[in-house]
């Protein structure tokens, strides 16, 4: 058995006298506990609202986007198409121009951003028939251009798709007119709602989809488009189509995959998990300031101890490896139990969604967490480490006893 180890282990578990330096050493493995569940729990939950966010706008969101890397739209002609289709992996190519407008129903309006798409649309299967409400999915009935508008955009507007006695007026501002006739300040064009989509609480309160030669006469965008959207082949490999289409398209165009479209948003719960690990970090060293003093008292209680030791032939690293074991007990047995009971909390989390969002309009009804492997190495390793710097003060201390007793 190993000596270091089983001294330890007795100093700890000692049934036969209970005082103050156990009493330390018990609220030191709470404090590790609790410090350890709650890190788990925090970055669980930043896991958590990572996928939640993914999912969410892979809903709506191409695989791929292409936009200009300088201004605001491009040319799109037959030779860029081929160019494109043309790349390995690349199924589907939809032309989008996509701007704000003014939009008015009967009485009521609204700045809406339009949406126009070329027929293929429907093909690449981002809105499901599952997520419309009303009317049909559908962006033409026979010839005539129908609008599929966001279950917000209906409800502000108060549209009726029952009843085509008012249209849907689309009011968009020209930037440059060069004339003070006001009616020629701005486009506008009617169009009828022919369906409505409900997906997420942000494109449907703002989104209206509408055939791509209707956005080309409201905005006068001609052969302009404001981006590409891509559908992949099931099998293609995402980031091997980005870096053959970006090598293939040159330095014009930027391609985006789905988390580079919404990339401020992912780099700020990247910041704030980094932040998170740092005061996790923080954390843990306050809880080990309990074992720092738990193990200098503890030296300094069992003098005659060592002195014993000592006196039988055990020399300074032995009575070093002592104490630094009997910080790794309470850090081990502190974090295991924080990482269990961390677990377990983030599990009945999952399961049955005992904390809610608190919002009638949100997403998913219990707050979303996702627990991660790498996660519990991250504090294990951390809380070694920090255990191991505590401890070897007061082992360096316990092993200088022995050599005054020796002199």
């Amino acid at each position: 058995m190993n000596l270091s180890l089983f001294i330890a282990r007795r100093y700890l578990f000692s049934r036969r006298k209970k005082n103050f330096i156990n009493i330390i050493s018990i609220i030191s493995v709470v404090a590790v506990a609790l410090i350890s569940a709650a890190i788990i729990i925090v970055l669980s939950i930043f896991n958590g609202l990572g996928d939640l966010l993914h999912s969410v706008n892979n809903s709506f969101d191409p695989e791929i986007k292409i936009e200009a890397a300088k201004g605001k739209s491009f040319v799109v002609n037959s030779a860029l198409l081929k160019k494109i289709k043309a790349v390995e992996g690349v199924d589907l190519i939809t032309e989008v121009i996509e701007d704000f407008a003014y939009a008015r129903y009967n009485n009521a309006d609204q700045v809406v951003t339009v949406k126009g798409v070329s027929d293929n649309f429907i093909e690449q299967n981002r809105i499901p028939k599952s997520s419309v409400v009303e009317g049909e999915l559908a962006l033409k009935r026979g010839k005539t251009p129908r609008a599929l508008v966001g279950y917000g955009v209906k409800s502000t507007l108060s549209i009726a798709l029952d009843q085509d006695f008012y249209p849907l007026q689309l009011f968009y501002v020209r930037a440059k007119s060069g004339t003070v006739d006001a009616s020629k300040l701005y486009t506008q064009r009617n169009i009828y709602p022919g369906g409505v989509f409900m997906i997420v609480q942000n494109f449907d309160e703002n989104y209206v989809i509408v055939p791509l030669s209707f956005a080309q006469e409201l905005f006068n965008y001609s052969d302009r488009r404001t981006s590409l959207e891509l559908k992949l082949h099931p099998a293609a490999n995402v980031a091997s189509v980005e870096t053959a289409l970006q090598q293939s398209l040159g330095e014009s165009f930027k391609i985006l995959n789905s988390e580079e479209q919404h990339e401020d948003v992912y780099r700020v719960i990247k910041l704030e998990k980094l932040f998170a690990s740092i005061a996790a970090i923080l954390l843990l060293l306050i809880g080990s300031i309990n074992i720092y003093f738990s193990l200098m008292m503890l030296a300094l209680d069992k003098k005659r101890d060592i002195t014993l030791l000592s006196a039988l032939g055990a020399d300074g690293s032995l009575l070093k490896r002592i104490f630094l074991t009997e910080g790794m007990l309470i850090a081990a047995i502190g974090t295991l139990s924080g990482l269990a009971a961390g677990a377990l909390i983030v599990f009945l989390q999952q399961k049955f969604g005992l904390v809610s969002m608190g919002m009638q309009s949100a997403i998913v009804d219990g707050y979303p967490v996702k627990m991660r492997f790498a996660d519990f190495a991250y504090v294990f390793v951390v809380m070694t480490v920090v255990t191991i710097l505590v401890s070897s003060r007061p082992a360096t201390i316990a092993a200088r006893f022995a050599s005054v007793q020796h002199l």
